[in-house]
């Protein structure tokens, strides 16, 4: 019995409960008299400025006198618009994701030796260290893969000659080491949660000498190993434009935090993916794919306007969906006119809706994200545009992906990143990240036992 269950049933949890509420209360109201920058953000909706960095931008709006001002999205990776590597990368008829892990983590774009020799490392290293999926992934599985792939890479420093060497050459080797093996441990994770969990039959493939990233994956979570180069094309799209968002994203950032203070690599990419596993941060795309299939069942014609506004605005009013009161998809903390990542992920996902038969469905989110920002303009007062979770999930369904795997797909993608930034946070900051809460709590006297 577990310490919830055992607390329900002595119905201790409800006085627990009651304790501590009695006991503790901030009102929002005293962070906005006291100025407390609550999420870590400005006033002005902007984030606070906490540190610098040469791996990403994010733009979202212009500031004119201290106030943003909504602009075309843009995402850049070392300097180069992600836009720019999309066009290329389908130009040349060629997969990206490895040219961009080493674009972030080296800060150039390799030359055709540097990507082939790269290319190499990481295939050699995507199989897992001698009986580890035997023994910390099929002994003790998970019914949450994010929260298996966590578990796992902390498990990872115990395979490690020298997990604690903060030299750049080490923490550079351990970082290409989990960017290659990540994927192998998500869909050895994915497998073992279908048997035990799914009572499914699970499928364990070797790593496929010669393929990128996106066909690994695919060859791998797919029973007959097969897939097309158009599904693998899409699929690496994702990885790319998932591959970072700047220094002060959730994740990133609690990356940072534990990279500030000196801990190892497997600690600090561990508190990553932690926090991705956020349904704040990471599982947005879920959260899509629900409203959308809510949708489909509550809108009778799927290309009448109006109609869908009028199911929209339920769902801003809580009367549809989850009740949530949010039309999933839509809105970001940076991005005000457009997300480039949204943008892209649509012009190139509608061959393969129609190719898989969810033309339907793809009409939907594009409806979605067509009439979405004058109905929160109009009902909340605030601009907001389609994010990159509008698309992705949908794709990730198109390609016969399961939803246990839609955020964990995100912290495959994401890793590159989080790597960068570590490195350049143990290299160059060199400081421990310590921000001040202010404390408020009333003075009151110690009372001996016998006394309360």
């Amino acid at each position: 019995m577990s310490v919830n269950q055992n607390l329900e049933k002595t119905g201790s949890a409800a006085y627990l409960c009651e304790e501590y509420l009695k006991n503790n209360f901030i009102d929002p109201a005293t962070c906005e008299r006291l100025g407390v920058k609550r999420g870590l953000r400005n006033p002005n909706g902007t984030g606070v400025l906490a540190g610098l960095t040469n791996v990403c931008d994010v733009v979202g709006y212009d500031l004119v006198d201290g106030k943003p001002v909504p602009a075309p999205g843009k995402l850049i990776y070392r300097g180069i618009d992600v836009a720019d590597i999309v066009e290329a990368a389908y130009k040349e008829d060629r997969f990206v994701f490895e040219e961009v892990i080493w674009l972030l983590l080296f800060g150039s774009l390799p030359n055709s030796k540097d990507l082939a020799r790269f290319r190499r490392i990481l295939e050699e290293n995507r199989a897992l260290p001698d009986n580890f999926a035997e023994d910390m992934i099929m002994k003790a599985p998970s019914p949450n893969i994010m929260n298996k792939m966590a578990r796992s890479v902390l498990a990872l420093y115990s395979y490690d000659d020298a997990p604690e060497d903060m030299s750049l050459a080490n923490i550079l080797a351990q970082s290409i080491g989990l960017i290659a093996s990540l994927p192998t441990i998500m869909v050895n994770a994915y497998q073992i949660k279908r048997r035990v969990y799914d009572r499914q039959s699970m499928y364990l493939h070797l790593p496929i000498p010669g393929q990128s990233t996106a066909e690994h994956i695919l060859s791998t979570y797919r029973a007959d190993q097969k897939f097309t180069k158009e599904e693998a094309r899409l699929l690496d799209l994702c990885l790319v434009l998932h591959a970072d968002h700047g220094g002060g994203n959730n994740s990133t950032f609690a990356c940072r935090v534990l990279s500030s203070s000196g801990t190892d690599t497997y600690s600090a990419i561990a508190a990553a993916i932690g926090s991705l596993k956020g349904p704040k941060h990471g599982g947005a795309n879920h959260k899509v794919m629900q409203m959308l299939d809510h949708m489909k069942e509550e809108v009778h014609d799927y290309y009448d306007d109006d109609e869908i506004r009028m199911y929209l605005r339920k769902l801003l009013c809580k009367e549809a969906g989850d009740r949530s009161g949010l039309i999933y998809g839509m809105g970001h903390a940076v991005y005000t006119q457009s997300d480039p990542r949204a943008v892209i992920l649509r012009s190139h996902a509608g061959g393969l809706a129609h190719e898989k038969g969810f033309d339907d469905e793809f009409h939907l989110l594009c409806a979605v994200e067509r009439l979405g920002p004058s109905i929160i303009e109009e009902m909340k007062g605030k601009a907001a545009c389609a994010n990159v979770d509008l698309f992705s999930g949908l794709i990730y369904r198109m390609l016969g992906i399961s939803d246990d795997l839609f955020t964990p797909l995100f912290a495959i993608s994401r890793i590159p990143g989080w790597c960068a930034h570590r490195v350049e946070e143990v290299v160059f900051a060199n400081r421990i990240i310590r921000p001040a809460y202010k404390y408020l709590g009333k003075e009151q006297k110690y009372i001996p036992l016998e006394a309360r």
